[in-house]
């Protein structure tokens, strides 16, 4: 199993293909997911996948530390680092695509394009009292024991439609447990509090992307998205299916994120 040791955490990684580095990263979703459109890619592409800091096999010394943006960036760097494929595609969706926009801010020069797929930035919305208020209310519903209830305020704060709850929820297996744990109680609150530096990025050598999903419309991602694209001064692209397409439709989502990292 690759890991590699840091400072409070060993970094779990994963390494297909050859060509152009590409990475693939999420937070809280592990390398597990990103795997089927690695192997697309992986055909011209060194494909980097990792899970981050505190999730699955990412361990770290303390099990109870925050996972911080920037230590999240961090890791990122020390990965593309090691790997040593030269300046990286990094495709961030959801908190991933947070941590390559503040990798973009940090470290420009280990990258060529950043694709940030539906980062969920608040701040740049107009009723970010609100959703945050809505992000607190969430962790607090989990942290006294309410699960099913800190997800049905999620989708209520993200404006998705709320999926059937017919009864108790299936008993998770433990690693999903342990990463829905993780990130309502140490992951959430640093991502969507996580505000973009504007004239970095602006500034930074790097080839920003903001993309959205087509099925998203009006959920909170789309509106950021188009907010932090306006703000940059671009329009999103626009990919098939919605948040998780990558992983509901990799075939789908292939073919356009060729298209836009060559």
């Amino acid at each position: 199993m690759p890991q590699l040791s840091g400072s409070d955490a060993k970094l779990y990684y994963e390494v297909r293909g050859e060509g152009p580095l590409v990475v693939l990263v999420g937070a809280p979703m592990d390398a597990t997911f990103f795997a089927p459109l690695a192997e697309l890619l992986a055909s011209d592409h060194t494909v980097l996948t990792t899970d981050p800091r505190g999730v699955n096999r990412s361990v770290l010394d303390d099990p109870e530390q925050d996972s911080e943006v920037g230590q999240r960036a961090d890791d990122l760097a020390r990965l593309i680092e090691h790997v040593d494929a030269g300046r990286a595609i990094v495709v961030g969706s959801s908190g991933g695509a947070v941590t390559a926009l503040e990798l973009a801010q940090r470290r420009p020069d280990l990258l060529s394009t950043v694709v940030a797929h539906e980062p969920p930035i608040i701040d740049v919305l107009d009723d970010r009292d609100e959703r945050h208020a809505g992000v607190e209310d969430m962790i607090a519903t989990y942290a006294a024991g309410d699960p099913q209830g800190a997800w049905m305020r999620f989708f209520t704060n993200a404006n998705i439609p709320l999926p059937p709850f017919d009864g108790p929820p299936p008993e998770p297996d433990p690693v999903q447990a342990a990463t829905e744990r993780f990130w309502f109680l140490h992951e959430m609150r640093a991502t969507t509090r996580w505000t973009p530096d504007l004239a970095a990025l602006r500034a930074a050598p790097v080839r920003i992307v903001v993309a959205v999903g087509e099925d998203s419309a009006g959920q909170l991602c789309d509106r950021s998205v188009r907010a932090l694209a306006a703000a940059l001064g671009s329009a999103p692209a626009v990919f098939p299916g919605g948040h998780i397409a990558f992983v509901e439709d990799p075939a789908r989502f292939a073919p356009r994120l060729r298209e836009l990292i060559g």
